[in-house]
C-alpha cells in the first residue's frame, strides 16, 4: 500500500502491517481495521482478515464496529455544545432536568449496606456527571458490594442482559438507589456517560441521536456512526465475540442480522451505544486536535476542547483513579493506565508506556481504540469484533501502539 505523506516511515508502516497480519494469523482475532494519520499527512488503512472467525465477506476500510466505551468521546460533544451555548453550566445541580438525581441519599460505607445512609452533602452538579464524580459507577476495587449489584440489576443492558428501557424508566430505577460516595468523592467509571447522555436529551429537548447527528455527526460527514445500523448497511457490521476466558473458543456475543444494532434501541446509551467506522471517527479526533474545527467550520469552541482533552481530576482523585486500575492491570495490559481523565476521555498524565503525556482517547469492551496525541500529531484507530474477555483483543492494542509510535518518522 502506497504511504503518501503520511508522517510514518515506511519500514515502519510496514512493521506495523506485519504485527497486525500476525495476530490476525493466529487466528485469534478474525479481523480488524486500522488507521493511523500523523498531522496533516495521508492517512494510512489496514484491513486484515474477515468479518467472521470461520471466514467469509474480508474485512474493508468501511466495515461498521460497535464502538462499546470508545463511544463516549464522541457523545461527550453533545454535552459540550450544551456547555459552549451556555444551556448549562459546569456546577449547575441536576436537579431541574433530572428530578430522579434530586435529595441523594449516601451509604455510610461504600462496601455497606443500602439501607444505611447519611444525606448528601450537596446536590449533584453536571460537572460531578463530564468528571464520573457523581457517587456511582464502576469501582474496580469494590466489585463485590450490595450497591455494585444493586446498580447492575438496575440500569445494565449489556449485550448478555437483554435490552434498556426507556430512558425515563431507567433513570426511575437509578434514582432508586443510594449513591455510593459523596457527590465529588470518587471517580468511577461508566454510568456516569449514560447519565450525561440522558441530560443532554432532556435539556435539547429531543432525543440524544437526534442532537448529536444536527450539531456534531452530519457536520463532521460521519455518516456511518449511530446507534443503530440501518439495514442498507447492516452487510457490513460483523458479529461480535467473545472467546471463552479459557479455552479461547469464539462465541458470538451478537449477530449483524436480527442483532442488537438492527433496529433503533429504546435507550440511546451515551456510555457504550454507538456503531460506527474508523474514517468516521478519524473525522472527529482529528477535529478535536484542529482545536473544535472541521474543513473551515467550527463544531466546538477552543476551550471546550481543552476542557475535554486535559485532565479534569484533582491529585486526590488522579491519585484513586491510577489505584483502581493498576489493581486489574493484569486484565488487559496498558488499558486504563492513562493517569487522568477529561471530560469523556482518559488523558495521560504520566508516560507508562509508548504514548507521551497528553495523548487522549479510550477503549472499548468490544475490542475498539482510538486516540489522539496532540505533540506529535498522531491519530491512532483500531476496532476489531473481539471483546475484551481474554487477553486477545487487549495484547493486540497494546502492539498497535507500541509499533505505531516507533513508526513515526522523526
Amino acid at each position: 500500500m502506497a504511504t503518501g505523506n503520511s508522517g510514518f516511515s515506511a519500514a515502519g508502516l510496514s512493521r506495523l502491517r506485519e504485527t497486525l497480519a500476525g495476530h490476525v494469523e493466529s487466528k485469534r482475532i478474525p479481523g480488524l481495521v486500522a488507521l493511523v494519520s500523523r498531522g496533516d499527512g495521508e492517512a494510512h488503512v489496514e484491513a486484515l482478515g474477515t468479518m467472521r472467525h470461520e471466514g467469509g465477506a474480508a474485512m474493508a476500510r468501511d466495515t461498521i464496529f460497535r464502538m462499546a466505551s470508545v463511544s463516549k468521546p464522541v457523545t461527550m460533544a453533545a454535552a459540550m455544545v450544551l456547555l459552549d451555548e451556555c444551556r448549562m453550566r459546569l456546577d449547575d445541580p441536576v436537579d431541574e432536568w433530572l428530578p430522579e438525581l434530586a435529595d441523594r441519599k449516601v451509604l455510610k460505607r461504600p462496601d455497606g449496606p443500602l439501607d444505611e445512609t447519611v444525606p448528601a452533602r450537596r446536590p449533584i452538579t453536571v460537572r460531578d456527571l463530564l468528571t464520573c464524580t457523581f457517587g456511582l459507577g464502576v469501582d474496580f476495587e469494590l466489585m463485590v458490594s450490595p450497591i455494585r449489584t444493586a446498580t447492575f440489576e438496575a440500569t445494565d443492558y449489556s449485550i448478555a442482559s437483554g435490552l434498556a428501557p426507556h430512558q425515563d424508566e431507567w433513570m426511575r430505577k437509578l434514582g432508586e438507589l443510594p449513591l455510593q460516595y459523596q457527590p465529588g468523592e470518587r471517580w468511577q467509571y461508566d454510568l456516569a456517560s449514560e447519565v450525561t447522555g440522558v441530560l443532554v436529551s432532556r435539556i435539547a429537548d429531543r432525543p440524544l441521536e437526534e442532537f448529536l447527528r444536527e450539531r456534531v455527526l452530519d457536520p463532521l460527514g460521519m455518516q456511518d456512526t449511530g446507534f443503530h445500523v440501518p439495514a442498507a448497511k447492516i452487510d457490513r457490521l460483523p458479529p461480535q465475540y467473545g472467546p471463552d476466558p479459557v479455552t479461547g473458543e469464539f462465541h458470538v456475543w451478537d449477530e449483524a442480522e436480527g442483532g442488537r444494532l438492527s433496529s433503533p434501541p429504546e435507550f440511546q446509551g451515551a456510555g457504550g451505544g454507538l456503531a460506527s467506522t474508523v474514517d468516521d471517527y478519524h473525522a472527529y479526533f482529528r477535529m478535536l486536535l484542529n482545536g473544535g474545527v472541521h474543513n473551515g467550520r467550527r463544531i466546538l469552541s477552543r476551550a471546550a476542547v481543552e476542557l475535554m482533552t486535559t485532565n479534569r481530576l484533582s491529585p486526590e482523585l488522579l491519585a484513586a483513579r491510577t489505584a483502581m486500575y493498576r489493581s486489574v492491570a493484569h486484565y488487559s495490559p496498558g488499558m486504563g493506565q492513562h493517569g487522568g481523565w477529561g471530560f469523556g476521555m482518559a488523558v495521560r498524565t504520566f508516560r507508562g508506556d509508548y504514548a507521551p503525556v497528553g495523548q487522549f482517547g479510550w477503549d472499548g469492551g468490544t475490542g475498539t481504540t482510538a486516540y489522539a496525541d496532540p505533540a506529535s500529531g498522531i491519530t491512532g484507530i483500531l476496532f476489531t469484533q473481539v471483546g475484551l474477555s481474554n487477553q486477545n483483543s487487549p495484547r493486540l492494542i497494546h502492539d498497535f501502539w507500541a509499533t505505531l509510535y516507533q513508526a513515526a518518522d522523526e
